[in-house]
């Protein structure tokens, strides 16, 4: 019985020759160990090199603002097709039986959600077929075809999607998510220096990590691991370092293993944020008012966050790029400038960590420190796994490394 496994590899693990040379040993040491590889690919590097998605849909944009998201998604998927045909035309050359794969070639069946399509089903005959010819699978990323045929996309950090997706569908021992960093951070390390790789996290902690603004791994594409009871492992390409382990405690084999007493695991932050605050002159309940206003920018495809409703004032976040939008949202309903209050220029950071439930004293915690840190709150909202405050951007760098610092997540 064959033993798969799920290696993806992100767009600074393929954007040049030598970095794809480093993935695809990767993938023969995979082999060697006797698994059978299945490798997903993003597209080739980033902003500004000739195939990174971003510059592909730049070239759209240099014709016109109007463009069709059919035609879009057709456009965007070429980074990962051109991806995969490279990656697998490098694992040739080195020796390794290989075929490259779309998306729809190898099963993923979406809705027609162009732009931030959702996978529906995995069809993963032809992959099973080319495993067992002992080839090496490469499956371009990020995309899927609908029932109607239509090639569709999955949104940012759609090829972790994909991965996940598979993963599930083939039964595979793992999904590896393969990067340039160590694996799951205590912190960004570009603003924490002394951040440190976790050996262990739960779905859950990661889940909320990658919602709060760590980087590493797209949250939907844990949720479809934990689903299917796949671990991931979230690795350096370039490096030998074990990475982060992302399971529940039942998969781990040596039960003697504590993976931390600690209640917090990480420091996640997400910039580019605005307040709005609107301050009714009657009961935002009985006017209807309260309805009207989430009703609205849920139609003009607005997200909101950081929630806060009083009986005359209604508080949440937005999205910088978003505020003129919310604005016209809110003149439309009849408010006055004097009933909104926008405040830009600001981010949330928060504690993340599932040991956190029901330990007194950990709000605390968090008040004091960003306190004497000389960092005010604006705003806080919490989960099960995670206490989060609205701070202004200039003071993320002093919350980020006192919360690390005073939850212990340098030791």
């Amino acid at each position: 019985m064959m033993k798969v496994i799920i290696q993806k590899f992100g767009g600074t693990s393929v954007g040049a020759r030598d970095q794809r040379e480093r993935a695809a040993r990767k993938v023969l040491e995979a082999q060697a160990n006797g698994y059978s590889p299945v490798v997903v690919v993003s597209a080739m590097g980033r902003m500004g090199e000739p195939y990174a998605t971003d510059t592909l849909l730049g070239l759209m944009k240099s014709v016109g603002d109007d463009a069709d998201p059919r035609e879009q998604d057709l456009l965007m998927s070429c980074g990962e097709i051109i991806s995969a045909v490279i990656m697998t035309q490098t694992l040739k050359a080195m020796g390794c039986p290989a075929v490259g794969l779309t998306g729809g070639q190898a099963g993923i069946i979406t809705d027609e959600s162009f732009g931030n399509t959702r996978i529906l089903e995995v069809h993963p005959g032809r992959v099973v077929d080319c495993l067992g010819k002992g080839q090496v699978v490469v499956v371009a990323g990020f995309q899927g075809i609908s029932k109607n045929g239509e090639v569709t996309t999955l949104g940012r950090g759609g090829s972790d999607t994909t991965a996940a997706a598979l993963g599930v569908a083939l039964d595979a021992e793992a999904v590896e998510i393969y990067t340039d960093v160590e694996g799951v951070m205590t912190a960004d390390p570009k603003m924490v220096p002394e951040a440190k790789p976790l050996k262990i996290v739960s779905y859950s902690e990661i889940v909320e990590m990658a919602h709060l603004g760590a980087k590493v791994v797209h949250p939907r594409a844990v949720e479809i691991a934990m689903e299917g009871g796949i671990p991931i492992r979230i690795r350096n390409t370039f490096s030998d370092a074990p990475g982060t382990l992302v399971c529940d405690s039942s998969m781990v084999s040596d039960k003697t293993i504590i993976q931390s007493d600690r209640v917090a695991r990480g420091v996640a932050h997400l910039m580019n944020i605005t307040q709005v605050r609107l301050d009714l002159r009657a009961d935002v309940n009985e006017s209807g008012i309260l309805s009207q206003v989430f009703r609205a920018l849920a139609d003009a495809r607005i997200s909101v966050d950081l929630i806060s409703v009083l009986p005359t004032t209604i508080c949440f976040t937005i999205s910088d790029s978003v505020v003129d939008e919310a604005i016209c949202v809110f003149e439309s309903l009849g408010l006055k400038q004097e009933e909104i209050r926008i405040t830009p220029g600001c981010a949330k950071v928060s504690v993340v960590g599932a040991g956190m439930r029901g330990v007194p004293g950990v709000m605390a915690k968090v008040v004091e420190t960003l306190a004497d840190a000389g960092v005010s709150i604006y705003q806080t909202s919490d989960s099960h796994a995670s206490i989060s405050c609205l701070v202004m951007k200039e003071d993320v760098l002093k919350a980020l490394r006192g919360l690390h610092t005073a939850f212990g997540l340098g030791v």
